[in-house]
């Protein structure tokens, strides 16, 4: 079942999944979801204080294996191309830790978009092995630990 506008202001859950829409992008909905991500991140760091934009991060981590669980079951595929939340919390998750220039902010989108397409051990591994809400969450969850560790270590050799 190919998902639209219909399909994603069917449920909030699908709503969230998808992005606020940017899943919907016609190619590449996850480039699109990671890219969605910078924005809204912003927004919550200018408004939250550090310790509640982690609960909120953490929050929207835990309530992204039902959502994702949820819309995946409602299309019949659990990692649809579409479901872009587990690329946004991932992100997110991503951007705690990068510089906020846009030098930095670039290399981490890069970073995380190599990951996340590439799946190196044991991401491959997950993303084979858990085909449910968890499993999407899980995969991008890691691909944001590979980018995060690669971008400290750069940090490092450059300092």
């Amino acid at each position: 079942m190919p998902a639209d506008w219909r399909f994603v202001l069917r449920h909030p859950a699908h709503f969230f999944a998808f992005g606020f829409g940017s899943g919907l992008a016609p190619a590449a909905p996850g480039t699109f979801g990671t890219l969605a991500a910078i924005p809204l991140y912003y927004l919550l760091a200018a408004l939250l204080p550090l310790g509640v934009l982690y609960g909120v991060i953490g929050l929207a981590a835990v309530a992204g294996i039902r959502i994702c669980d949820i819309t995946g079951r409602n299309l019949g595929m659990a990692d649809y191309g579409g479901i872009v939340w587990d690329e946004i919390v991932a992100f997110w998750c991503v951007l705690l830790f990068t510089p906020g220039t846009a030098v930095w902010i670039a290399a981490a989108f890069i970073l995380f978009r190599l990951f996340d397409i590439w799946k190196p051990f044991p991401i491959n591994w997950f993303d084979a092995k858990f085909k449910n809400g968890y499993g999407v969450m899980l995969d991008d969850g890691l691909a944001a630990i590979y980018t995060i560790c690669t971008l400290e270590g750069i940090q490092y050799w450059l300092t």
